[in-house]
């Protein structure tokens, strides 16, 4: 979400200041409020939302329920955060499908913004969903737009009606008409019409929009802008809402860098919800759109829902049992690893996925120097391998090291830190499924580790300290001094002094495991 990036970096700063004050001030509050406008405003967002959105941060944060609350600051971020969803639409909006097929959408928007790519993103995520879709282009202005169709349309398995070849031959009203009754007869439940755009808007790109509306009667009308053309996306949103007006925002180039803070005007300026946000060039990167979960991001508060739904989508529940299975029996091989990171593989871009991570924020410079390609070169490692080796690294000699880098273009070294790395992962992975806590590598064993009430030493006890004073009463009191220091007082969490986790806490454990 590099788009957000200046304005998440401005905002999370300003709030992390009032986390020093015990009590918050009403010139405390301003100041917050003063520093929230400068950031909003240097992200391009809209001027009249600016002003309602920093008026309704200050009456609240001044108001009773921040006087009130144990934390301040807390309750503070809250109410930015709950001013934020409110400008990206309030709630989740799904797409209205037809009670009766096919469902109609009709994509608009300029040239440029991203229309066509979405059009094929649209249909793969339609198709997984269980739908029919079949694509019409209606672009038949823009030179080599209807070939550009046909290569999203094939790349993302979906049908396409092309029938004009387009380059400013057709007519997109007929074509539009036609492939609406195409699609009826062959029994595809949606139809997605790619219109043409303008560099600008005019007169002759409304006409045509209104023209194709009014012949196909759609479902949905999806206005696709470009997160990053700055303030001219809420003057566009306007245009397009007088002249052919729309149910539905799709925001494009999410992943850019530029300012972006205009397309978080749209839904606010237009009274229209976003319903789809498009965060990269391939057919997978489009998501819905949730209001409380961009407002997360933006406050690096992360968006854990996002990352999980991710997940299981990728991830073959059977598949883990079985791997959870293997890891409880120590069983688990470089075979497993290798189909383990193809599956993570699956979910898209690391960087995408650490950065849905709360608190990602501060660490910025990390995720940009973290390098996607390392587990292509680990794939490579790993299958350079015989089947043997993947299943027993420990007969890699020195000479099969050596073949190995070779096949895979790496280093010797290289061979090495995985399968050390691997070894350290599976001693860590053997002790959780035996129920015992790991030490984790770097850091020392884990305080309190091992079995409950064990000893360092097996069958030695530990030797009872106390004084040995001749003073009887000094020794009284010594020996008091050294139990109240053993006495358990409580951990820095305020949680107990006791680490050891319960019988039934290891039984669960197992279980999830599978091995209970």
């Amino acid at each position: 979400m590099a788009t957000f990036g200046t304005l998440s970096d401005r905002l999370t700063e300003t709030l992390r200041n009032l986390r020093t004050k015990g009590k918050l001030t009403a010139a405390d509050v301003d100041g917050t409020v003063r520093e929230i406008r400068r950031a909003l405003l240097d992200a391009d967002v809209a001027l009249p939302v600016v002003k309602e959105f920093t008026a309704r941060v200050r009456e609240r944060a001044l108001g009773d329920e921040v006087n009130r609350a144990l934390n301040p600051a807390q309750q503070v971020v809250q109410i930015v955060n709950d001013e934020l969803v409110g400008i990206l639409g309030g709630e989740q909006r799904r797409l209205q499908m037809a009670k009766t097929a096919p469902t109609v959408i009709m994509l608009a928007g300029l040239q440029g913004s991203g229309k066509t790519t979405f059009a094929g993103k649209l249909a793969k995520m339609l198709e997984k969903e269980g739908h029919t879709p079949l694509l019409v282009a209606c672009d038949l202005q823009r030179p080599n737009a209807v070939n550009q169709l046909q290569v999203v349309a094939e790349r993302a398995g979906a049908a396409v009606y092309a029938p004009e070849p387009g380059n400013g031959v057709g007519d997109p009203v007929r074509v539009a008409r036609d492939g609406v009754e195409v699609a009826r007869r062959q029994q595809h439940d949606v139809v997605i019409i790619d219109t043409a755009g303008r560099l600008g808007v005019d007169a002759d790109l409304m006409k045509q929009a209104s023209d194709i509306r009014r012949a196909t009667d759609p479902d949905e009308v999806l206005f696709v802008i470009d997160a990053m053309i700055g303030q001219d996306a809420v003057n566009t949103a306007k245009a397009f809402q007088e002249g052919v007006d729309f149910t539905g925002v799709v925001l494009s180039k999410l992943d850019g860098d530029a300012r972006g803070g205009a397309a978080l005007s749209v839904a606010s300026v237009t009274g229209r919800p976003i319903i789809f946000a498009s965060t990269g060039e391939g057919l997978e990167d489009v998501e819905a759109f949730h209001p409380d979960r961009m407002a997360s991001r933006i406050l690096d508060l992360g968006d854990i829902l996002t990352l999980i739904e991710q997940a299981q989508q990728a991830f073959d529940e059977a598949e883990a049992m079985k791997v959870a299975e293997k890891l409880a029996t120590e069983q688990f091989t470089l075979e497993d690893f290798l189909e383990q990171m193809q599956q993570l593989k699956k979910m898209g871009s690391m960087k995408k996925m650490l950065g849905m991570l709360p608190g990602m924020g501060s660490m910025k410079q990390q995720l940009d120097d973290f390098d996607e390609r390392e587990i292509d070169r680990t794939e490579a490692i790993i299958r350079s391998m015989t089947p043997g080796e993947r299943r027993n690294p420990k007969v890699l000699n020195g000479s099969r090291r050596l073949r190995i880098a070779r096949g895979s273009g790496m280093t010797v070294t290289d061979v090495n830190q995985l399968v050390q790395r691997f070894d350290q992962a599976a001693k860590m992975m053997k002790t959780v499924a035996r129920g015992g806590v790991p030490s984790i590598p770097g850091m020392g064993p884990v305080p309190g580790s091992g079995r409950p009430g064990a000893s360092s030493k097996r069958g030695k006890q530990p030797k009872a300290k106390g004084s040995r004073s001749g003073n009887p009463a000094k020794r009284a009191a010594e020996n008091a001094g050294i139990a109240a220091t053993a006495a358990p007082t409580g951990s820095g969490f305020g949680l107990g002094a006791s680490a050891q986790p319960s019988a039934e806490d290891l039984a669960e454990l197992q279980r999830m495991l599978g091995k209970g």
